[in-house]
């Protein structure tokens, strides 16, 4: 019997991956957080400025 289970690829034994997943933050997962948010707070004055300047 055809299952619908059957046509989708199970990718994570594909990949090597076992079923316990990897806890907490990577290095790279915090300079990327902290990149990005460093960026909005350093442009949220500027855009602010210019929606007094221009409204």
């Amino acid at each position: 019997m055809n299952n619908q289970n059957d046509l989708a690829p199970y990718y994570g034994a594909a990949q090597g991956f076992d079923d316990t997943e990897q806890q907490g933050f990577s290095t790279a997962d915090i300079i990327w957080a902290v990149g990005i948010w460093s960026v909005i707070l350093t442009l949220s004055p500027v855009i602010v400025f210019y929606m007094l300047m221009v409204a």
